[in-house]
């Protein structure tokens, strides 16, 4: 090979060592900035329907609107009365409901004769929409925080009880014959085999049970309650005042989005070990 050829290679391999850090700033910029793409083309067009006149202020308040009434429910610490009570209310029931849905969950998983006897009665149930649940709830519990807490929690039970199921279905046979072939018993095949095979299925449910709950909070709260970030909506409707509608449906926006943020954390943390698309694109 021609020294002209081998000095060619050298600079072309230096160009390449020199682009790899720019472009993996360049990558890392735009991983960061495609989030707020689409909040920001929406926030553009709010502003541009109330210059254009396309929609008038007391149907869409205007952005500094908004950010006054917040920050006036903000210091007369009425937002975080109602937040604190959509929160309280939210943790309650989502325990009450994703933990027996785990529970049922892995039974209904591992048992094909428990997954006969309990599943149909749970599907009949996940086709009931959520509002139609209310008016029962408020027979059996009345007006107060045990009926709100109750309904969350059905909320919370059945996607976390479905995707366990399937979760805990999907292992492998194979894996648990061989377990039961090097003389594992039950309980060590259930945690060293069905339980680290189904724990991502497991996560997802928790993930959108936890979704789900947060839909049940507002249904609860927007008929029966006395505080809370549904009762602000309610409240706000009420009086005419879109602005204090926008500012919960802000705030339980930006309040969902971090508590799945906080799942999707605990998620990669205990899944840490797995090499799929999604986590070799999440990484550096």
């Amino acid at each position: 090979m021609a020294v002209g050829d081998l000095s060619g290679l050298k600079a072309r391999g230096f160009r390449n060592g020199a682009s790899g850090p720019v472009q993996r700033l360049i990558r890392a910029g735009l991983g960061a900035a495609l989030p707020w793409l689409l909040p920001a083309g929406l926030f553009g067009l709010w502003v541009l329907s109330l210059e254009r006149g396309w929609v008038q202020p007391y149907q869409l308040p205007a952005p500094p609107t908004i950010a006054s009434t917040f920050l006036e429910l903000l210091g007369r610490g009425e937002l975080a009365r109602h937040v604190g009570a959509t929160l309280n209310r939210l943790l309650a029931g989502y325990i009450l409901g994703a933990g027996p849905g785990v529970l049922l969950g892995l039974l209904a998983g591992a048992s094909v004769n428990f997954r006969r006897f309990l599943d149909p009665t749970v599907q009949g149930l996940r086709a009931v929409p959520s509002l139609a649940w209310v008016p029962l709830f408020l027979l059996w519990f009345g007006i107060g925080e045990q009926a709100r807490v109750y309904l969350i929690a059905l909320g919370a039970f059945l996607p976390v009880y479905l995707n366990t199921m399937a979760a805990v279905g999907s292992v492998d046979r194979k894996l648990i014959e061989v377990a039961r072939a090097y003389g594992f018993g039950p309980l060590k095949v259930l945690f060293r085999v069905i339980l680290p095979g189904s724990t991502p299925g497991v996560l997802t449910g928790l993930r959108a049970g936890l979704s789900l709950a947060w839909m049940f909070v507002v249904a609860a709260e927007l008929i029966a309650a006395s505080n809370g970030l549904g009762f602000m909506l309610v409240e706000g409707q009420s009086t005419m005042r879109p602005d204090r509608v926008l500012v919960s449906l802000l705030t339980f926006a930006v309040l969902g989005r971090g508590s799945d943020t906080l799942l999707a954390a605990l998620e990669r943390r205990l899944l840490v070990w797995r090499d799929t698309l999604a986590t070799r694109e999440e990484r550096p």
